[in-house]
């Protein structure tokens, strides 16, 4: 897990949880990158989206993390981008499973249905899971 780059984001909604996220980045010295927003001023998610998602096809970090309210917002708005393959995550099995089969590029979660320690949990699951490639590969090139 140390050795990738992750950017991450969130609007308004996101804010607390993406504070609490980098301080476990920090913890487990993992590099990063802060998209914003840096307060709980109302802002535009689909702007915060892009900024990560562009950071991972530009090459300028590894993966992604995106929070707003329910996860779903920046999920929709990141996956179009091409080659973004967000997963919308709100426990650890899909979190994993994500890595491992979707070879998912950012993850997304939802401040207001999730409890935090429960994200957290589920960072640090996707952050650690790697893909599996194998018959996963050819499903997951057809999404190219």
């Amino acid at each position: 897990m140390k050795n990738i780059k992750i950017a991450i984001g969130s609007d308004h909604g996101g804010y607390e949880y993406k504070e609490s996220i980098i301080e476990y980045l920090k913890a487990h010295d993992v590099a990063y990158v802060d998209e914003g927003t840096y307060s709980k001023e109302a802002c535009d998610y689909p702007v915060i989206a892009r900024n990560v998602a562009e950071k991972i096809i530009f090459g300028e970090a590894d993966r992604g993390i995106l929070i707003c309210g329910t996860g779903i917002g920046m999920s929709i708005a990141a996956n179009k981008i091409n080659g973004i393959r967000a997963a919308h995550c709100t426990d650890t099995f899909s979190a994993r499973a994500s890595r491992a089969h979707n070879n998912s590029n950012i993850l997304c979660l939802g401040q207001r249905i999730t409890g935090e320690c429960i994200a957290l949990e589920i960072v640090e699951e996707w952050l650690n899971t790697e893909f599996e490639a194998g018959r996963h590969k050819r499903r997951v090139d057809m999404l190219e």
